[in-house]
C-alpha cells in the first residue's frame, strides 16, 4: 500500500480540518495515512478509522489574522516553530511517503514557511522520489499586492509541487476569478468537485441530541463554524428569540463551536437563560444531521457549511465573513443569493426585531435548489490513486 503524509494547518475556524478530514476518509482504503494537524484539537471531533494523526504543538491566529499565537503557553512561539520543523522532517523521514500533500499552501499560511519549505525541500531531494501535491479549495483569499502575492504563489508551486487539485466545480466559480495566473502554474491543474460530509450513519446520538433530531418540533438551526467569530450573528439570535417565540413554533438550537471563548459563550447562556424556545451548545459532530432536520438553517458561508446547506436542502439565510477584508465567504454568498439558493444578510440586518421579520418571511417562500458537482471526495480519491500507482493523471 502506497504511503501518503497529508498536512493541513488551521489557524481561526475548522472548515480546512473538516474538508481535510473528508478528503483523507476517501483514500484510507487506497493509502496508508499520516495526518498531520497543525492546528487546535477539537474534542469529539471524528477520525476516520485507519488514520494516523500526528498533532503537532498548536498554533492559531488572532481573529484579525494578524499574528500567531501558540495555544500551549510552555513554549514560546520561536521555540514551538522549531519543534514543529524538526517534527515534520522527523515525520517524513520515517514515513517516506509516495505522496506528500499541503492544503492550501502556497496560495495561503505562507506564515508557514518557516516549515513547509524545509519539508519540501526534503521531498525533493528525497530518493524515494515524492510526488507533492497542493489541496485547494474552490475561493482562495486575494491580497492588498495581489500581482506580488500571485508571482510568489507560482514560483513556489513550479518549484515544488506535482499537481494542484482544485476542490471546486468550475460551472460554479473558477478558480481564475481569484487567482488569475493559473495558465503559468507548470504542473497539472485537476478541479476535483466539491468535497462534501456524509452523515453519520446510525449515530450513537445522547438523549439530548436525539430527542430534537427525532423531534416532529420544526426547528431553526444557527451555527457558526469555530466559533472564533460570528458572535453578533449569535448575539442578535439569542436576542431575537423572545420576539420569534410569540411569531412561530420553532426551536432554535445554537452551536457556537468548540473555538468561542468561554466567556461569550457564558454571556450567550446568560443572556439566553428565560428562552423557553432556545438552546447553546459549544459544538457536535452531527452537524448535518441536524441540519437534514431542520427547516432553516442561520450561519456563516464558509465552505463546509455552504455545502452542507447545498447537500440537504435545507433553507438558509447566511452571513458572509469579511474580517481581514477576506472576501471568500462574500463571493460564495453573493452568487448563491443571486441564484435564490439562500438568503443574504448583512450587518445592518443584526437588529432583533429586522432579523425577526426576515426569519418568518423566508420561512414562508420557497427557496431554489441547483446540482453542483459534489463528487469532490471520489474524484480526488481516483485522481491521487492513478497518480500514485500509474505516475499519471486521469
Amino acid at each position: 500500500m502506497k504511503k501518503l503524509m497529508f498536512y493541513c494547518q488551521h489557524i481561526l475556524g475548522m472548515g480546512h480540518l473538516v474538508r481535510s478530514m473528508e478528503i483523507v476518509r476517501g483514500l484510507a482504503n487506497d493509502f496508508h495515512i499520516c495526518f498531520i494537524n497543525g492546528g487546535e484539537v477539537i474534542p469529539d471531533f471524528r477520525i476516520p478509522s485507519g488514520i494516523e494523526v500526528i498533532n503537532l504543538p498548536a498554533i492559531k491566529t488572532d481573529s484579525e489574522f494578524q499574528e500567531l499565537q501558540v495555544v500551549d503557553h510552555t513554549f514560546t512561539l520561536t521555540e514551538v516553530q522549531e519543534i514543529r520543523k524538526q517534527l515534520l522532517l522527523s515525520i517524513f523521514d520515517k514515513l517516506q511517503p509516495d505522496i506528500l500533500i499541503i492544503e492550501l499552501f502556497p496560495f495561503g499560511r505562507r506564515r508557514f514557511s518557516f516549515e513547509l519549505i524545509p519539508l519540501l525541500e526534503k521531498a525533493q531531494s528525497s530518493q524515494h522520489s515524492t510526488k507533492v501535491v497542493c489541496s485547494l479549495r474552490d475561493i482562495v483569499v486575494t491580497k492588498q499586492n495581489q500581482a506580488r502575492h500571485e508571482e510568489k504563489v507560482c514560483k513556489i508551486i513550479n518549484q515544488y509541487f506535482d499537481l494542484l487539485l482544485v476542490h471546486g466545480d468550475p460551472e460554479f466559480v473558477q478558480l481564475e476569478e481569484t487567482f488569475t495566473r493559473i495558465k503559468d502554474l507548470n504542473c497539472k491543474v485537476c478541479y476535483t468537485g466539491y468535497v462534501v460530509q456524509k452523515p453519520l450513519e446510525s449515530p450513537i446520538l445522547d438523549d439530548e441530541d436525539q430527542k430534537i433530531i427525532e423531534s416532529a418540533q420544526p426547528l431553526i438551526l444557527v451555527s457558526v463554524g469555530g466559533g472564533r467569530f460570528g458572535y453578533e450573528l449569535l448575539d442578535c439570535v439569542v436576542k431575537t428569540a423572545p420576539l420569534l417565540e410569540k411569531k412561530i413554533p420553532h426551536k432554535i438550537q445554537v452551536f457556537t463551536g468548540p473555538f468561542m471563548p468561554n466567556e461569550k459563550f457564558k454571556q450567550l447562556q446568560t443572556l439566553a437563560a428565560e428562552c423557553q424556545n432556545l438552546r447553546i451548545r459549544k459544538y457536535t459532530p452531527y452537524l448535518l444531521n441536524y441540519m437534514q432536520k431542520a427547516d432553516l438553517s442561520i450561519s456563516m458561508s464558509g465552505y463546509n457549511t455552504t455545502l452542507n446547506i447545498l447537500t440537504t436542502g435545507v433553507k438558509a439565510m447566511i452571513l458572509p465573513f469579511t474580517g481581514n477584508n477576506d472576501q471568500e465567504q462574500y463571493i460564495r454568498a453573493k452568487k448563491l443569493g443571486e441564484l435564490g439558493i439562500v438568503k443574504v444578510i448583512s450587518p445592518c440586518d443584526l437588529q432583533p426585531d429586522i432579523l425577526a421579520w426576515k426569519i418568518v418571511n423566508y420561512l414562508d417562500k420557497a427557496n431554489n435548489h441547483i446540482k453542483f458537482n459534489f463528487n469532490g471526495v471520489e474524484n480526488t480519491a481516483n485522481i491521487l490513486r492513478n497518480f500514485a500507482y500509474r505516475q499519471k493523471i486521469a
